[in-house]
């Protein structure tokens, strides 16, 4: 592989231990075609010089990158879907394939899949995206990231030669498999899983990993729990102002949609405002409008509290309700 001296590698998910995730192996496509590549993001992690050969074989076969994980894992959460609590969830269709830093900041980030095959979280699903998906996932980010919104990066994208069926496209329709870049792919839900087992260790593991890596000026508060919370209650009221602000409709804000660095990550149904409407849903399964683009700010807090009752679990303080009205 032919990367530049920017490129930084690295391992850090693994400090989590074994209970965050299972390795996987990724599917095989029968084709890849390169249908999206990120030159601009690529340089600003030192991958600029990747042959469009060593592009395929990354980011389309998933041969590990020098120095960063040896294998996939598909990342262990559960969540609040419609506000309704699912302890089965999990990375069904894509994992964790590699970690790296930014050559301009120095902070750590993720390349994570999506239609990557099927993981021990599938439920029954081919593990699979439309190359529909695909796209409309590279047309959210880049539009965002135009619109000065906080959000993940698309990175990479295949179409892979296999005709999917789904319910809510012609069928069958085209595959494809993409990669994300994030500054993390902790979410909320990861922290509901721990609260839900009960496991006190693994919930202040995962806050010392956040402080450590995803928030390292955090690193000398004398309570990092309540410090990551007061962090994240202020970038996700950033975020959910910056959607209300472009007229951008994400359409599934469950807690597993919510990250621990106040990103915009994993579209699905989402829309942007075809004029002012308080009201307006984009995804059609929303019929009560839980969702709505404006009740954005009021589900976010109530994810925002969920974390806060996950973080009680690695702490004795209890300001949380106090920091949470800050939002």
């Amino acid at each position: 592989m032919s990367s530049s001296e920017r490129y930084r590698p690295s391992r850090a998910a693994l400090e989590l231990g074994d209970a965050f995730y299972d390795p996987v192996l990724p599917a095989r496509f029968p084709e890849r075609i390169l249908r999206f590549r990120n030159d601009r993001w690529a340089a600003r992690v030192g991958l600029e010089e990747l042959s469009n050969a060593d592009w395929e074989a990354h980011f389309a076969r998933f041969s590990p990158l020098p120095g960063s994980l040896e294998r996939p894992l598909a990342l262990r959460y559960h969540g609040h879907q419609f506000q309704s609590y699912n302890p089965d969830l999990g990375d069904g269709r894509g994992f964790l394939f590699a970690q790296l830093h930014d050559a301009e900041d120095g902070r750590l980030l993720d390349l994570g899949t999506k239609g990557s095959g099927r993981t021990p979280y599938s439920r029954g699903g081919d593990g699979k995206l439309t190359l529909k998906g695909g796209f409309r996932e590279v047309l959210a980010t880049e539009m965002l990231e135009a619109l000065g919104v906080s959000t993940s990066k698309s990175f990479s994208l295949f179409e892979t030669g296999e005709r999917l069926s789904r319910n809510d496209e012609p069928s069958p329709t085209r595959s494809s498999v993409l990669v994300r870049l994030s500054h993390s792919h902790v979410r909320f839900g990861t922290f509901q899983r721990l609260l839900y087992h009960r496991d006190a260790e693994g919930m202040r593991r995962l806050v010392e990993y956040c402080v450590r890596h995803l928030h390292p000026d955090l690193g000398d508060a004398p309570d990092p729990a309540t410090a990551l919370f007061e962090r994240v209650v202020e970038r996700a009221a950033a975020l959910v102002a910056s959607w209300m602000a472009a007229g951008f409709v994400h359409g599934v804000l469950n807690t597993d949609n919510m990250s621990i660095t106040g990103e915009s990550f994993d579209y699905g149904p989402w829309r942007f405002l075809p004029h002012y409407d308080p009201g307006f849903t984009a995804a059609y399964f929303d019929g009560g409008g839980l969702y709505a683009f404006g009740r954005q700010p009021d589900a976010v807090m109530w994810n925002l509290a969920r974390l806060a009752e996950c973080l009680r679990l690695a702490t004795p303080e209890r300001r949380f309700e106090a920091l949470l009205e800050r939002f």
